[in-house]
């Protein structure tokens, strides 16, 4: 029974006694099936966390905030890798319910018809992240993107910009609630004009940023603004609007999105819309395992806000 403990629960166990049995297990070989764990439990200590991209910084970010509360304790992180698809996504959490985790963590609100079947029906805790919504499966941590875009769509116009564009990649559904909430906020300004929108189903990246500016100014030659959908983006917005000769911010003012640390080292330094991710894996964590320990939070929806961090590339001159 003491072994046992110690390899399910070390924390219950002295020191002393956790290193001796530790040795053992070592001196033989001994690897825990997890399997038959799971049979005589009912579960695993495995949180499956299935998010869209394992190279976009953003999740690198939340996936830090996780493994960082998880490190020392007993919860096990599988990581998976939807790539952005409805049908993997639901593979993935197909798989992960057929392991007996003790918890997932999944993005956004928008799964599949079948996968949010699944969701509904499993058989363990489930923390939505990146994103708040009115229907959480279990418990939800993120922030309005809409509102987000259009806080960073106010700064612009009270900046002095009066033709404000956008550029949006991969479009997946946050990017389309920025892209709305930047619409509603220019119409609300009456500076909306479809034509100062370009978007791509492609990959973000730097060099594409730089291509959809040019398509932008080649479409909206006097446009005098543009808020990206993401860092990338308008980092590469910044490089094309300085090879055109363009005066930033005087002549033309940059907003990108999420505030990674690139933006505060670019000249000038570029004004991002910031989110708070790190705090959000960190959260989504440690709201997971407080619940499987039996401490229900307090709110199912954690909204953790957004900040609009003003730098160079919009501070026009009046």
């Amino acid at each position: 029974m003491t072994v046992s403990r110690a390899l399910r629960d070390p924390e219950k166990v002295s020191e002393k006694t956790r290193l001796r049995i530790r040795e053992i297990v070592d001196r033989l070989g001994y690897i825990p099936d997890p399997a038959a764990s799971a049979l005589a439990a009912g579960r695993t200590n495995v949180i499956g966390v299935i998010v869209p991209s394992v190279t976009n910084n953003v999740f690198a970010d939340v996936m830090r905030g996780i493994y960082e509360i998880a490190e020392g304790s007993k919860w096990q992180i599988q990581l998976g890798n939807s790539r952005y698809s409805p049908l993997e996504e639901e593979k993935l959490v197909r798989t992960f319910l057929s392991q007996k985790p003790a918890g997932l963590i999944l993005s956004g609100l928008d799964q599949s018809r079948e996968t949010a079947a699944l969701l509904r029906s499993a058989d363990c805790r489930i923390v939505q992240i990146m994103e708040c919504g009115p229907e959480p499966y279990d418990m939800m941590i993120g922030f309005s993107h809409g509102d987000a875009s259009a806080a960073a769509t106010r700064h612009l116009i009270e900046a002095g910009y009066r033709r404000p564009g956008y550029i949006a990649a991969r479009l997946d559904p946050r990017s389309q609630r920025r892209l709305a909430g930047f619409r509603s906020e220019a119409e609300k300004a009456g500076f909306y004009d479809p034509g100062r929108i370009v978007t791509t189903p492609r990959p973000s990246t730097v060099t594409l940023g730089c291509e959809l500016m040019a398509d932008l100014l080649s479409k909206a030659p006097d446009t005098d603004a543009i808020l990206c959908n993401n860092d990338d983006l308008a980092l590469g917005a910044l490089f094309e609007c300085q090879r055109r000769g363009l005066q930033i911010p005087d002549e033309f003012g940059i907003c990108g999105f999420n505030d990674l640390e690139m933006m505060a080292v670019a000249n000038p330094p570029v004004t991002s819309v910031r989110t708070y991710r790190l705090d959000m894996g960190r959260k989504a964590l440690g709201m997971l395992t407080e619940a499987l320990a039996g401490i229900e939070p307090e709110e199912a929806t954690v909204d953790l806000g957004y900040e609009v961090i003003a730098r160079g590339s919009t501070a026009r001159a009046r």
